[in-house]
């Protein structure tokens, strides 16, 4: 993956999605249809087969949309990446989850080049945020229970959130109480953040990170309560058993425009997040040589 080409095509994501289209959700069900059409036609692009799951939301036709990359040693095996596409009610949406969706779509790109072991699902989910987070109508959630009916043998999902805001002064990276003590105070990281029963999955994710890049890594397991914790779709997944890692800049511990009219996509570190981008693609790959 050439560095400057992530760069540039994570910006374009971005852009297309937070300046041309805005804000996107149910209260503009033209521009999540949008949102949806850009992504099926991006993938489609890339050669691959677009898999659709419809529900209805008060009459509102929504979608999560999946691309699949089949494993060549363990197909029956899944490594999933998702990132939702929807934004808050007021907001263009440009880091969350822009940047996730982004993320998602090079990756896309980069795995259409490999043979990977496990199979390889990468899922775009609607309506993450309020007010269908925590419920039924939550497009990630509606995914894991339908997955876990189906028997899906999931091994280790991956939130992408909210992934492309970082700061080199000191003091510009927040925590939750106590936190502060263990973590640096700058915001030039990226994060890995699991629950207990996923921790050791997302340790080897470190390590495979760490082996082929040296951009900054934090992780942590911990309990989901702690607020920001368990605010992204690998809850749903939480939920059904599955282990899940989400992979963030933190979100509102760093980023001052969280959930706001000025998320917009100039905001963003388009430079840093194809360095994030090119890592994680290299971890999966090497990750997903081995059984997990």
């Amino acid at each position: 993956m050439n560095s400057d080409v992530v760069s540039d095509n994570l910006r374009q994501h971005v852009y297309r999605l937070a300046q041309d289209i805005g804000e996107r959700n149910v209260h503009y069900p033209q521009r999540l249809q949008a949102s949806e059409e850009y992504l099926r036609s991006v993938w489609q692009q890339q050669g691959y087969a677009v898999r659709r799951q419809e529900y209805a939301v008060d009459g509102i036709r929504c979608a999560n949309l999946e691309v699949s990359r089949r494993g060549t040693l363990y197909p029956d095996s899944i490594i999933l990446l998702g990132a939702h596409y929807d934004t808050v009610r007021g907001s263009p949406g440009a880091n969350d989850n822009g940047s996730g969706v982004a993320v998602l779509l090079e990756l896309a790109r980069a795995f259409r080049a490999d043979n990977p072991g496990h199979t390889l699902r990468l899922v775009a989910f609607v309506n993450e945020e309020m007010p269908f987070f925590y419920t039924a109508r939550q497009g990630s959630r509606v995914y894991a229970m339908a997955a876990h009916r189906r028997g899906d043998d999931i091994r280790l999902m991956l939130s992408l959130e909210t992934m492309g805001y970082y700061r080199d002064e000191p003091g510009s990276q927040g925590y939750p109480p106590l936190f502060r003590f263990f973590y640096p105070d700058r915001g030039d990281f990226i994060t890995f953040v699991s629950n207990f029963r996923s921790r050791r999955a997302m340790r080897r994710l470190a390590r495979e990170f760490r082996a082929v890049s040296e951009f900054p890594l934090q992780h942590v397991a911990t309990f989901a309560f702690v607020p920001g914790v368990a605010w992204s779709d690998h809850l749903s997944f939480w939920r059904e058993g599955y282990r899940a890692v989400m992979v963030t800049d933190t979100a509102f511990y760093r980023y001052p425009f969280y959930h706001s009219p000025q998320d917009s996509a100039e905001k963003l570190d388009y430079r840093r997040l194809a360095q994030v981008t090119r890592a994680l693609h290299q971890a999966l790959s090497n990750m997903s040589m081995r059984p997990i």
